[in-house]
């Protein structure tokens, strides 16, 4: 018998070397592993639970009716004639699904380091999971959405279906990668610093205070906080998504191309971080 000098081997694993060495092909090469770990986010998620699924609906609907009672009848903050509990809806859908991208992506390293430990697979396989098991709680309050803009279509004699719907999956996809961005960067900063874990969930209530998400962006128009608002990322993906899906509230492409550039920032910085962490964090986590 006879052997090859020549040895072929299907994945060759060796130290990274460079910032920008990220291997994103990897990451392709493992998408198995990657719906793996979507099917076990969703499962753990309602594990042991009596309602499963079910608190996907009943935690943006019991969110509305306390903001159409604190916001929409005791502040009596307009709504730009849109009808209030499809205007609060509208944006606790698409702020839900960007809070869990950031909260479930912040602590990737820390809640993870028993697997990264013991086998080599993308460490970037992780967050993706996140950010695409999330994408079935959005579809499941997106549902809620419609049913709730049905309702009202009917009882008002109008629902809206226009182009601007097509809007929708390119929002979805930059609030996903907003997340995601953000959240390796302070994934990357807990492995040294505990401290991001316990401001993280405290910012993310602040942030939806500085996002247009409880009142139109117009209600601060002439306000002095008017150009903080505007110029939060945030907010023009949020009135956009009102915009695609209602046909009413504002949209500037303009702002919407700002908020596009500053989400690829954060992706890549966040990237490059993530990807010097991952060498070592095994000693400081």
């Amino acid at each position: 018998m006879q052997y090859s000098d020549k040895e072929e081997w299907d994945m060759v694993i060796q130290p990274q070397t460079g910032w920008l060495d990220l291997h994103l092909k990897d990451v392709w090469k493992y998408r198995d592993l990657l719906w793996l770990f979507v099917k076990r986010d969703f499962t753990a998620a309602f594990k042991q639970t009596i309602l499963g699924p079910l608190w996907h609906f009943i935690q943006p609907l019991f969110t509305t009716i306390v903001f159409l009672v604190v916001f929409g009848r005791i502040a009596k903050i307009p709504t730009d004639g849109i009808e209030p509990a499809v205007f609060y809806m509208s944006g606790i859908t698409i702020w839900n699904y960007f809070t869990s991208c950031l909260t479930g992506t912040s602590n990737t390293f820390v809640a993870n380091a028993g697997i990264f430990g013991k086998v080599y697979f993308p460490r970037l396989v992780i967050p993706l999971s996140v950010v695409l098991s999330n994408m079935v709680k959005f579809g499941i309050q997106f549902l809620l959405l419609l049913l709730l803009m049905i309702y009202y279509g009917i009882k008002n004699q109008h629902f809206y279906i226009g182009l601007s719907w097509l809007f929708i999956p390119l929002l979805v996809a930059m609030m996903a990668l907003m997340g995601l961005g953000l959240g390796i960067i302070i994934s990357s900063l807990t492995t040294k610093y505990r401290d991001f874990t316990v401001l993280i969930g405290f910012g993310v209530q602040l942030l939806m205070y500085a996002t247009p998400v409880i009142y139109p962006l117009s209600y601060f128009k002439h306000s002095k906080y008017a150009a903080f608002i505007q110029y939060n990322p945030l907010s023009p993906l949020v009135e956009t998504f009102r915009y695609a899906i209602l046909g009413a509230g504002s949209y500037n492409s303009g702002m919407l191309l700002y908020s596009g550039s500053v989400i690829l920032v954060f992706l890549a910085i966040g990237l490059i971080i993530f990807n010097r962490v991952e060498k070592g964090f095994m000693d400081t986590v």
